[in-house]
């Protein structure tokens, strides 16, 4: 099924407005003395889970944000191409597989803030969309991510004082995940009678 213009510009519009409710709460954050961080993700807290939805738009500060904003908008403006149902979805798969695995293994009374999951999930997904759909563009888009994000992916994950590493390998497993789950889907609907091959 071919992605409609709509679809694409619904998808960057998403785009544009994540990233500007992240800043809106960084700046009412700031005001507030980082009174907002504390919603974070607490690892093995019931009532941290529901840092899992708002993690990503709290950050450290300003310079903390800057730092997830570029990677984000890139990586996120990329799969947003693909229509808005395919940025939800990966986004979807990489925060709830991202949050929750950080909730389970994160250090004890930690509060994991920021979109760095997210990010690391996005590339992830891109990485392995081209290893999976093995599509000329795809392999491009994969080769691509990897050169320029592939160090930081690698360095992310390995476990830092003051930095959710935690974070970073679970959203990238997430990403992988979302690119094998819409993988199988597209290879699936593909094989049904009457339906063309469906990029992902």
């Amino acid at each position: 099924m071919a992605v409609t213009s709509a679809s694409r510009r619904s998808g960057l519009v998403a785009i544009v407005a994540l990233t500007l409710a992240m800043w809106v709460s960084e700046a009412i954050d700031t005001v507030l003395g980082g009174a907002l961080d504390q919603y974070g993700i607490v690892p093995r807290d019931l009532s941290g889970l529901d840092g899992i939805a708002y993690a990503p738009f709290l950050h450290g500060g300003f310079g903390h944000l800057m730092a997830n904003t570029v990677p984000f908008v890139v990586l996120g403006v990329t799969i947003a191409l693909a229509g808005l149902a395919r940025l939800v979805a990966v986004g979807a798969i990489v925060v709830v597989v991202g949050g929750l695995g950080t909730w389970l293994t994160g250090a004890p009374s930690t509060v994991h803030i920021g979109a760095s999951g997210v990010v690391f999930g996005f590339a992830a997904y891109l990485i392995a969309r081209g290893v999976f759909a093995r599509l000329p563009m795809e392999v491009a888009v994969s080769a691509v991510v990897l050169v320029l994000w592939g160090g930081a992916l690698v360095s992310g994950v390995v476990p830092q004082e003051g930095i959710s590493w935690q974070g970073h390998l679970f959203g990238a497993v997430g990403g992988v995940l979302a690119a094998w789950l819409l993988h199988r889907q597209a290879v699936a609907a593909a094989r049904r009678p009457g339906l063309a091959a469906r990029r992902f």
